[in-house]
């Protein structure tokens, strides 16, 4: 069950993220943005290496607020291979120095993306400790556990929605597609955040 640390990063997520947000293609905004953390969920690393947070934010410096959805992977060390994922590092003011990554880009990620989907794992609350996320819907075209996981080798395709948008569903005849809770307004929503394909 996923850990959370009462303590300092530095720089923060949010910095990070506000940092990297404007190089990607999928940003809709004019200028730097001014991020406001609405919700998400965490998900466990089996081996207790790698981080795992699925955050929802909005960018309030356009006329016209967007959301986004950044998945981000911490580990203890570089991911090899991973220098096109990296937002940056943070010093950790328990763990120490953490490389922070797109979670698009890591393959535990990945894995524990499709073990959820499969229903091999359960989604972790993003702020409280050893508490469960029961918001997080999982949508999978088989109940079999494991079958989704295992189709095609190594699993369906992921695809991680980057802008969200309340009350929206995955693909139809998707394998399946995951949805996180977020707060906006002072209403509580949901959308889909993940889609397999």
């Amino acid at each position: 069950m996923s850990e959370i640390f009462a303590t300092t990063m530095d720089p923060t997520k949010k910095e990070l993220i506000g940092a990297w947000l404007p190089r990607q293609p999928w940003f809709a905004g004019e200028r730097e943005p001014v991020l406001e953390t609405l919700g998400g969920f965490r998900l466990d690393d089996p081996a207790g290496e790698v981080g795992m947070e699925f955050i929802i934010v909005k960018d309030t410096a356009s006329p016209t607020p967007v959301t986004y959805h950044v998945p981000l992977a911490y580990r203890g060390a570089p991911l090899p291979g991973g220098e096109a994922f990296l937002l940056g590092t943070s010093d950790h003011g328990v763990l120490g120095k953490r490389w922070i990554y797109d979670g698009e880009g890591d393959p535990v990620w990945q894995a524990q993306v499709r073990a959820l989907l499969a229903g091999d794992v359960v989604a972790q609350h993003q702020n409280i400790s050893h508490t469960l996320e029961p918001l997080v819907e999982v949508h999978r075209a088989t109940q079999e556990s494991g079958a989704v996981a295992q189709a095609g080798g190594q699993g369906p395709e992921i695809a991680v929605v980057r802008r969200p948008v309340a009350g929206t569903a995955g693909p139809s005849g998707a394998p399946g597609w995951i949805a996180s809770p977020w707060s906006d307004a002072g209403q509580d929503v949901s959308g889909s955040v993940i889609e397999f394909s």
